[in-house]
């Protein structure tokens, strides 16, 4: 226990934050090739579907995101003849409640491609998939404008890219326009195009990204012919239709793959035309940094027992000596003197009144 303390003033305390990344690849060979879907996990609510980077038996599988599929009770694919209607209205309300909050009469904000939040017609999107990824690979959040997803949208597709009918999203200039009226934290826009001239650009989103969340939402018109075209009337085959069980009549268009199929089936036709998703993660690392100034007066004699034998100081040859000790670590103690946190020195530091030392201890959490 220490018996001479010196209070830390407001000079002496600084506070930073360290935003570390990393790189987080996720290819389709991975979601719907690898592991011939040992590694996709469906529920019997069938409203998710889960993805993991190993077959989910195995206690070495680690989750990385999870897939859904739903419609605003706007949209006109809501209707009581589809396919689990009530799942994928509660779906998407529960996203958007979540995601976009509520309006000043208390009902739930659509997403929409400007992210003004004004919920108008030729801005929202009212027919999404989601990807929800997890906390091992977001960890604190998804770092702005690196975000990159690129999709099959081909008439007929199964498992593998033959380089025809694929679109990439970004979440182009994100670290500089991102939107903030979000209940969840901040999110950016998704385009198909990975710079804007002059930093301006015409063109609609087609997602959104929510970046503390780490949920990705989709517009179904991606896939259509022209990533604006809110129809998505253009054929799809094999992986949005076969899953249901009926190969012999495959749903012809995403629109109605989801109306008359499974969540679990939209998710498998997602998760089949995904051949790329990359982003780079944030982890957010705050310190506390002290300042714990030792001058020239102060700290020069030891309260360890051991510094004196016989009434005498060990250090000392002579009575005309100096006093001299040996600083080989820093308490940092609360106001009743509860001891907090010890620092330990890499070598003593001999302090005389000669000299004037100044440690710097960082605290991370």
């Amino acid at each position: 226990m220490a018996t001479t303390f010196k209070t830390l003033l407001n000079n002496d305390i600084a506070s930073t934050r360290t935003l570390l990344h990393e790189a987080v690849p996720i290819t389709g060979t991975i979601v719907s090739g690898t592991y011939s879907d040992s590694n996709i996990k469906n529920f019997s609510h069938g409203m998710f579907q889960s993805v993991y980077d190993y077959p989910y038996l195995s206690s070495s599988a680690n989750h990385i995101f999870d897939i859904t599929m739903g419609y605003s009770t706007n949209a006109g694919l809501s209707s009581s003849a589809a396919t689990q209607n009530s799942k994928k209205i509660n779906i998407y309300n529960q996203m958007a409640q979540v995601l976009m909050g509520h309006d000043a009469d208390g009902n739930i904000r659509e997403f929409d491609r400007d992210g003004d939040l004004l919920g108008t017609t030729t801005d929202s999107m009212r027919e999404c998939f989601f990807l929800n990824f997890s906390r091992l690979l977001v960890k604190d959040e998804i770092k702005k404008g690196s975000f990159q997803l690129t999709v099959a949208t081909a008439s007929a597709y199964s498992h593998g890219f033959d380089g025809a009918g694929e679109l990439t999203l970004y979440d182009t200039d994100a670290q500089n326009s991102y939107r903030s009226n979000s209940p969840a934290g901040e999110y950016g826009l998704l385009y198909t195009a990975s710079t804007f001239t002059s930093g301006d650009h015409t063109e609609q989103a087609v997602g959104q990204v929510f970046y503390q969340a780490g949920v990705i939402v989709l517009t179904s018109s991606i896939f259509g012919a022209n990533p604006d075209d809110s129809d998505s009337e253009v054929e799809v085959s094999n992986y949005w239709g076969s899953k249901e069980g009926d190969d012999n009549d495959t749903y012809s268009t995403i629109k109605k793959a989801m109306y008359s199929g499974s969540i679990s089936g939209s998710a498998d036709g997602l998760r089949n035309r995904l051949k790329n998703v990359q982003f780079n993660n944030t982890t957010e690392l705050n310190s506390t940094i002290y300042f714990c100034r030792a001058n020239h007066n102060e700290f020069n004699y030891s309260s360890n027992p051991t510094y004196v034998t016989g009434s005498k100081m060990r250090v000392k040859n002579v009575t005309s000596d100096s006093p001299v000790s040996y600083i080989t670590s820093v308490g940092l103690y609360s106001a009743d003197n509860e001891l907090l946190a010890v620092a330990k020195l890499s070598e003593p530091l001999k302090k005389t009144p000669e000299n004037e030392l100044t440690l710097r201890v960082r605290l991370d959490y």
